[in-house]
């Protein structure tokens, strides 16, 4: 039966995942050629234009549970790359913001970013970016969780 497809081949969850991760695997090896993990730059891409975010906000951003979160952070701040701050309307919620040193290396890391999405993108027709991306957000818009601050 060779016309027969595979569920998984027109089904949404399993598209996007793997998608996703052929994508992203290209930028993947640039950041572990220059010695950064995923999470680590997940942390520092969720901060970059970011005046703080709660660690529970950040860790859903970053795909990461919370106590994994907290422990990454620990080592951030250590290599001084992000520092925690009280809220300022608030004392008794922390904002994890980006150090100096972590604004540098997280510009730095969007430009490869950005240059790496570019190409992707010019494997595409005109308007297939802009159409996926506005798909992807309404998705998330409409099925994801409330985004805390």
């Amino acid at each position: 039966m060779p016309d027969r497809v595979r569920f998984i081949d027109d089904y949404l969850l399993y598209l996007l995942a793997r998608a996703s991760h052929q994508i992203a695997s290209e930028f993947y090896d640039q950041l572990r050629r220059r010695g950064i993990s995923i999470p680590v730059w997940r942390v520092l891409g969720g901060l970059l234009g970011s005046d703080g975010e709660t660690v529970t906000g950040l860790a859903e951003t970053c795909l990461l549970q919370q106590p994994t979160m907290t422990k990454l952070l620990d080592r951030m701040v250590r290599d001084g790359l992000v520092k925690r701050v009280p809220d300022q309307r608030d004392r008794r919620v922390v904002r994890v913001v980006l150090t100096q040193r972590g604004v540098a290396l997280a510009e730095e890391l969007a430009v490869a970013a950005r240059q790496h999405e570019t190409e992707v993108i010019a494997r595409h027709p005109d308007g297939d970016a802009i159409a996926i991306k506005a798909l992807l957000r309404a998705i998330l818009e409409r099925h994801g969780p409330k985004r805390r601050g």
